[in-house]
């Protein structure tokens, strides 16, 4: 097929033209109909009506529930609290009476106390009552009932009932005092019946009143709904008309494509966009093509990798296995002939020492501690190969218990040399517990090891926080390291010092390296300024032992 001359010029206007790309012979309707509208006006203009419409439905049907909840208040939460302390406030009258009455024929003290508290009970209602029903409309009325009521009530209070908790008490009421207190107090009690009335009657006026605002707000919802539905089919229409109708029919030419009918035209009636699809759907036809064929070739490339990476892993595999089988023999059979040795030499010095001069009895010293070095090499070899390999991690390993059983290893040690070793209170970490006890034996070890001649080696180890890890830090009074000699001294076999002078393997620290780093973590040495304090400080972190739920850990 041959591309038009405008088609590949609109291609280039698009961003759509590169390698391989192709246009086929499609030809883009001039724009007429809704081919002149823009998906974009469509939706913009039909959002607007459509969202004026749900606002205004929303903003009804708010106003309506916002009536309804304020009707709904005045009943539940003013008027009938209100009616509830009218009750209480009878009820106050009557304990007043009955108290007052007890006191008067037996003079009780108690008595008197009651009569206190129910007055304080009437006026705490009485206030209660009027609090309730501030704002509520038609409450005029039920105020002068509880001022009619409060007042006769305090008539009584102040011509009887206060005159006779004022005297003795005990001594009865005279008849023509108890009936002039009846009648007042009747007077008081009388207004209750009015008050009560006028309370149901609120209660009646917003009890419709709610009544009334629930059904305004049913049906404020009721219309907001349909508007909703309504809003929906419209919008679902206009969705079905502009879109999935073009969509459609494009999708239709599309697979006509796919079947083999490259030339089978793609112009599809609908908005611009729709329009502009068909083309540039066309190009990304014949760009999928060069992709997928540049694809295939990068698949092979990868299957070829892929059969590279997996012979790789199964050499790797294989040599992991023959180092295995060599920590084996090692392990075994390397050392069995050097205990013999050893061995025989110390035998040959105890039963031929008298016979051999000097330099034949240091012979036999040379070969024995070649033989025990050559052991203690063997034994370090293993330790750090099997760092990564042969370990047994666990989720919480209590360093404290890896730093006794490490000093309980040097025991001897540290009775020889007088040295001191002072651990701070150590946390809990996830790891492998028999490593992390050869990292703390071979830091203690060495700062007693290379101790300064006359003085007693005297060892510090302590942890502080550090985010989401511990930095842990072991400082001696020892002989010291060279800044210079930082990084030198994690690398495998590397000594600072003769073997005549101080005994070892070089391994020590480069086995104390694997280990933090295979927890995660990191060493080094502190070449800070010291102030001029002689000794040697190791830094090193672990990770945080993720919290189980059940605390801190710490």
């Amino acid at each position: 097929m041959t591309p038009r001359s405008g088609d590949t010029e609109l291609a280039r206007e698009r961003g759509i033209t590169g390698p391989g790309v192709v246009l086929p012979e499609t030809e883009i309707p001039e724009g007429h109909g809704m081919g002149r509208v823009r998906l974009v006006q469509i939706y913009r203009i039909g959002s607007l009506v459509l969202g004026a419409l749900l606002l205004a439905a929303f903003v009804q049907a708010g106003f309506a529930l916002y009536g309804n909840d304020q009707a709904r208040d005045v009943l539940l939460n003013r008027v009938d609290p209100a009616t509830l302390e009218q009750f209480r406030l009878t009820t106050a009258i009557t304990n007043q009476d009955a108290a007052i009455r007890d006191y008067a024929q037996d003079g009780g003290a108690g008595h008197v106390a009651q009569y206190r508290a129910a007055v304080r009970q009437e006026a705490v209602s009485a206030a209660r009552m009027r609090r309730l029903l501030t704002g509520v409309p038609g409450r005029a009325d039920v105020d002068r009932l509880l001022a009619k009521a409060t007042a006769d009530s305090r008539a009584w209070r102040t011509e009887f009932a206060d005159e006779v908790a004022a005297g003795p008490g005990g001594q009865g009421l005279e008849p023509d005092q108890s009936r002039r207190a009846r009648r007042l107090l009747n007077e008081a009690r009388g207004d209750m019946t009015p008050l009560q009335a006028g309370l149901t009657r609120l209660h009646d006026r917003a009890a419709a009143k709610l009544t009334s605002r629930a059904k305004t707000a049913q049906w404020s919802t009721v219309a907001a709904l349909v508007v909703v539905v309504v809003a929906a089919l419209l919008l679902a229409l206009l969705f079905r008309r502009t879109v999935l109708t073009p969509v459609s029919s494009l999708t239709g030419r599309v697979r006509a494509v796919s079947h083999g009918d490259f030339g089978h035209r793609l112009d599809v009636p609908g908005p611009a966009e729709i329009n502009e699809l068909a083309a540039i759907i066309d190009a990304m036809r014949t760009r999928i093509i060069e992709e997928w064929r540049a694809s295939e070739a990068k698949t092979r490339r990868l299957d070829e990798q892929t059969r590279a990476l997996n012979e790789q892993t199964e050499e790797l595999r294989r040599s992991n296995a023959e180092l295995e089988q060599f920590a084996y023999v090692a392990s075994h059979d390397l050392q069995e002939p050097l205990r013999k040795v050893a061995s025989f030499c110390q035998m040959i010095e105890r039963r031929y020492g008298d016979q051999l001069d000097e330099r034949g009895r240091q012979y036999i010293a040379f070969a024995v501690d070649g033989a025990k070095r050559m052991q203690a090499l063997i034994n370090d070899l293993l330790s750090f190969s099997r760092v990564g390999r042969l370990s047994r991690p666990e989720e919480s390993v209590d360093l404290n218990d890896v730093a006794r059983r490490a000093l309980d290893n040097l025991a001897t040690l540290r009775e020889e040399t007088g040295a001191e070793v002072d651990v701070a209170d150590l946390p809990e970490v996830s790891g492998d517990r028999t490593q992390f006890t050869q990292l703390f034996q071979n830091l203690i070890g060495n700062a007693i090891k290379f101790r300064r001649e006359g003085v007693p080696p005297r060892v510090t180890i302590d942890v502080r926080g550090a985010g989401d890890e511990w930095e842990f830090r072991c400082a001696d009074n020892g002989i010291g390291i060279e800044p210079r000699y930082a990084d030198r001294i994690f690398l495998i076999f590397q000594r600072l010092h003769p073997r005549d002078e101080y005994t070892g393997t070089g391994i020590g620290l480069a086995l104390c390296k694997k280990i933090v780093e295979y927890h995660g973590g990191r060493i080094w040495l502190d070449t800070g300024d010291s102030g001029g304090a002689p000794g040697t400080t190791f830094h090193w972190t672990l990770p945080v032992r993720p919290s189980t739920g059940d605390g801190e850990d710490g």
